[in-house]
């Protein structure tokens, strides 16, 4: 692997930095306190990645687009789609994390449409900004644990649930819900179906008010009793234990890398300004002293550097298998464990760092500790991805190890 960021994705790195700084942070702090109103600036943004990817040779970008390619044995080096997308959400999330996770059909639910829609399905949905519900009451970061059905009825399925923490789950224009075909069938019968914005069953109970991405709403959403037509089950309709759950573990395999380098960003963001906050000291930040010569600031911050730096090698590695076939399962949940925890740490310390501009909304940097958090959490908590790095590398199941 050539730990090189791929000389052709300069262009989209520079733009997408670009949206970042005269885009997305002129208006954070306007979201971050209008909690629930729409970004209706987003639009355009949103419009002209849709043009960028209809013409894009090489796929495009985006959270639609995430797909795992053909296992080529790793014999070439194919930087793709992810380590593209990744590379773009690090940037915008530089600028804000709220405002990325808010950009229209970029959601979750896209991401598992890509994974697991048939061609007909992508054509008919490609272009629908689809929301994610997997979580719910009873089960959280334990997927395997859903409890929404889904029965077949004629030429339909029809769901009950309950749904928690659905990001865009109000502004999408579909949800992608996780219900099981049969609860004594286990993992095997869960399976994902799209359900459109306005479908007869389907309500959002509530917005939840959070401690960060305030700009992106969160639902709960309830479904009695709603019909949702057969052509409408992702993937495979039959009761497989082999593929039984494949589509959410390829979707989070596929979008654990894109959250870390979304907690990438937020932590490159907090320790630039904290760098151009202690430099307006006189505190000497080059790197040509030896650490103990140096002030105890200045060595704090390069060994956060040097932790931001492997989190950034993990995720590229991450993206980079799975845009050339390889199983990742294992270094995505190593990328999104050690993104995480490292983004959430970084953005507390810089806060804690930088005194009262630290703690005040005179900077960003109250924000991004506050955004930083969710990036730890949701995709899968830093436990749980602990637990699959585990299982991974025992070679046990999830009911051997739990």
């Amino acid at each position: 692997m050539n730990l090189e960021v791929p000389g052709k994705f300069t262009p989209l790195i520079n733009q997408a930095r670009q949206v970042a700084r005269e885009v997305f942070r002129p208006i954070s702090r306007k979201y971050d306190l209008a909690e629930h109103e729409y970004p209706r600036e987003l639009d355009m943004f949103a419009s002209i990645m849709d043009g960028m990817n209809d013409g894009a040779a090489d796929g495009g970008t985006g959270a639609g687009k995430l797909a795992r390619s053909d296992s080529n044995g790793g014999t070439d080096n194919r930087n793709g789609i992810n380590m593209k997308t990744v590379l773009g959400l690090t940037e915008l999330c530089w600028g804000d994390v709220g405002l990325a996770l808010s950009i229209p059909r970029q959601g979750l639910g896209n991401s598992a449409i890509a994974a697991a829609a048939n061609d007909e399905q992508l054509a008919r949905l490609g272009n629908t900004w689809a929301a994610m519900a997997i979580t719910e009451p009873g089960a959280g970061s334990d997927s395997a644990a859903i409890r929404t059905t889904a029965t077949e009825d004629g030429d339909h399925y029809v769901i009950n649930g309950e749904k928690i923490y659905v990001t865009a789950g109000e502004r999408a224009d579909a949800v992608v819900v996780w219900a099981t075909l049969d609860r004594n069938k286990g993992r095997a019968a869960i399976k994902s179906f799209v359900v459109e914005k306005g479908t007869p069953g389907m309500t959002v109970e509530r917005l939840e008010k959070k401690l960060g991405i305030r700009a992106s709403d969160t639902a709960a959403i309830r479904f009695d009793n709603c019909r949702v037509p057969k052509e409408n089950l992702l993937g495979d309709p039959d009761i497989s234990v082999e593929k039984g759950f494949a589509g959410a573990m390829q979707t989070f395999d596929n979008t654990r890398p894109v959250v870390a380098g979304m907690a990438i960003g937020v932590a490159s963001a907090a320790l630039q300004k904290t760098r151009e906050l202690i430099a307006l000291t006189g505190t000497d930040l080059d790197y040509h002293h030896q650490t103990w010569t140096q002030p105890a600031v200045t060595r704090e911050l390069q060994l956060m550097e040097a932790e931001l730096e492997a989190a950034r090698l993990l995720t590229l590695r991450a993206a980079w298998m799975a845009d050339n076939g390889l199983p990742n399962s294992r270094e995505a949940s190593i990328a999104k464990a050690k993104a995480g925890r490292v983004g959430n740490s970084i953005t507390l310390r810089c806060v804690e760092l930088c005194g009262s501009l630290g703690y005040s909304e005179t900077e960003l940097l109250e924000k991004w500790a506050r955004d930083s958090k969710i990036l730890d959490i949701f995709e899968g908590t830093q436990q749980i991805q602990l637990l699959i790095i585990a299982r991974r590398l025992l070679g046990k199941s999830s009911a051997e190890l739990k």
